[in-house]
């Protein structure tokens, strides 16, 4: 009988590992990989790191390096937010929601940019 090797693609998984529900990730680990055992007592980190040892995958220490900018740019939108509470104008916090918004999608594009 032979063994075939499970590998991240041969699970045909529809997210990356990161971004499935524990619910999910136990799930998977039960069905397709009984050798990792008592998953359902593991919190996510842990499920995923033992996927990742069981599939083979050396974990990347990987930070952003738009960390830095995307932490700043957040700062600057907690800020807005508070300014926009005191404004006035209908108008000028239109404005301002626009411009919240218009940063928030530059610190996902760059959190997306890995």
């Amino acid at each position: 009988m032979s063994e075939e090797k499970i590998t991240l693609e041969s699970l045909e998984l529809k997210k990356p590992l990161d971004k499935l529900t524990q619910k999910e990730l136990r799930e998977l680990c039960i069905n397709k990989m009984p050798l990792i055992s008592g998953v359902s007592g593991m919190d996510k980190d842990t499920i995923i790191a033992n996927i990742k040892e069981f599939l083979g995958i050396k974990e990347e220490d990987t930070v952003s390096p738009y960390k830095d900018q995307i932490l700043t740019i957040k700062k600057t939108i907690r800020t807005m937010r508070e300014e926009k509470v005191k404004v006035e104008s209908r108008k000028d916090r239109s404005i301002m929601r626009r411009r919240i918004n218009k940063l928030k999608k530059r610190t996902r594009a760059m959190a997306k940019a890995l």
